[in-house]
């Protein structure tokens, strides 16, 4: 079996092919050609955490993976997601390779949330809002930064000083990045607004958007209210992954789309598309400039898939890795 550390995969994923991987796979799985259950979870309650489980079958890739993740969200020294995918031989079951999960999920992630954003943002778009200072910030930075378009990014977090450290170290990586003051005022000046949080309370509110923005959502949160606001909700197109895994209970669905049903503000009918009808063209996105998208992430199986594949692929044409018995 092949062992894969976090700086093989990072050296091995190629982020442009990765987002036509994840493309390939939401369209596979609107259609019925790939298997994948909702998240499930184990709760450790005294740490507001979880170990969860995200197995897929995606046949156009061959691949049969398990992703297995924590999410400890009050770890200070640590990551708050630490995981593995193992992936295993889709004709014999046997098990092929168990990689790192942490760059995965980060970079699948944004690859989405990029997928999303060229087929729902206006042409025009140029100014991207990322809300938040985590992980999935930076991947959102460097995933944004690649998109047609696009000439400046600016961070905003609840922690200034994190917002500028942020920007400080991705700029010096030559993206077209900067800090702004609060949250607000990013929200204000984009075309294209990504949140990232772990917030229990809104981030963003609606009045802050422009006519015709874009919302990318990845932020998850077992409780509370989330990142979104519910009048953002309301006004916005809304595409999700996959309807089964968004409008699922908890562990594995979206806490804003469940809280606006449940408050009557939305049916589930407002989930206008899952974001493989679009890639497949099944479904219209956009039909006006003024219009609202909001791109509402919880993060699905067949992304891992997706991205495993690919980096299994590479490895074995580069020899990368160590070999073990089990």
């Amino acid at each position: 079996m092949l062992i894969l550390s976090q700086n093989d995969v990072r050296a091995l994923l190629d982020l442009d092919q990765l987002v036509e991987a994840v493309a390939a796979a939401t369209a596979d799985l609107s259609a019925g050609r790939a298997s994948m259950l909702p998240r499930g979870a184990a709760l450790v309650a005294d740490r507001h955490a979880m170990l969860a489980t995200m197995p897929a079958y995606l046949p156009s890739c061959k691949a049969l993976t398990a992703k297995v993740v924590s999410q400890f969200p009050d770890n200070r020294d640590r990551p708050a997601h630490q995981g593995i995918i193992c992936c295993f031989d889709p004709n014999t079951g046997t098990p092929r390779a168990v990689m790192d999960a942490d760059y995965v999920t980060a970079v699948r992630t944004a690859a989405g949330s990029a997928l999303a954003t060229r087929l729902l943002a206006r042409a025009d778009a140029k100014v991207v809002a990322v809300i938040g200072t985590g992980v999935q910030a930076r991947s959102h930075v460097v995933a944004l930064a690649r998109h047609p378009g696009v000439r400046l990014l600016r961070i905003a977090g609840r922690d200034q000083a994190k917002a500028e450290a942020v920007a400080a170290q991705l700029a010096a990586d030559g993206l077209p990045v900067e800090p702004v003051p609060n949250i607000r005022a990013a929200v204000e000046s984009a075309d294209i607004v990504c949140t990232t949080t772990h917030a229990a309370e809104p981030v963003i509110a609606r009045r802050w958007l422009k006519p015709g923005a874009h919302i990318n959502s990845v932020g998850y949160n077992r409780g509370g209210r989330g990142e979104v606001d519910n009048a953002t909700i309301a006004d916005s197109l809304v595409v999700v992954e996959s309807r089964n895994a968004a409008l699922a209970p908890p562990p594995s669905g979206a806490i804003e789309l469940q809280n606006a049903i449940a408050e009557g503000v939305i049916s589930a009918d407002h989930v206008h598309a899952e974001l493989g009808e679009l890639v497949a063209g099944d479904t219209q996105g956009r039909t006006d400039d003024v219009q609202l998208t909001l791109y509402k992430s919880v993060g699905v199986a067949v992304q891992d898939a997706a991205a495993a594949a690919l980096i299994l692929a590479a490895a074995e044409r580069a020899g990368v890795g160590v070999r073990v018995e089990m």
